[in-house]
């Protein structure tokens, strides 16, 4: 039984900054990747940015430059760090992780950017 929890969501004005945190309530073994999802409403559920095991990262194009995702696992955290935020990066971000054998996903937290 692990679950996940993200936290540094906010109301924030266009061109402003984030920092999301998401930790595991127990240590998670031989994750494969841990990455973070965003969804507004109406709309479906998108690949924002994920770390594989050896560091190597992988980001949307629409926020390429502007977010930055990270992980340090003596902490068992991973975050994801935003500048430049517009409207649409506005939604509630996820942050799941994946194991062989299993995934693991928060309950989000609300991301909103004021134009």
């Amino acid at each position: 039984q692990v679950q996940l929890v993200e936290s540094g969501g906010g109301l924030v004005q266009a061109g402003g900054s984030l920092r999301l945190s998401c930790t595991a309530s127990r240590r998670i073994f031989n994750i494969n990747v841990g990455g973070w999802y965003r969804q507004a409403p109406g709309k479906q559920r998108e690949l924002v940015a994920d770390i594989a095991s050896e560091g190597s990262t992988n980001y949307a194009d629409s926020v390429k430059g502007r977010f930055t995702i990270s992980r340090d696992n003596a902490k068992n955290m991973m975050y994801l760090q935003m500048n430049s935020l517009k409207p649409e990066d506005t939604a509630v971000y996820y942050c799941k992780a994946d194991t062989a054998f299993s995934t693991y996903w928060g309950q989000g937290t609300q991301v909103t950017v004021s134009s």
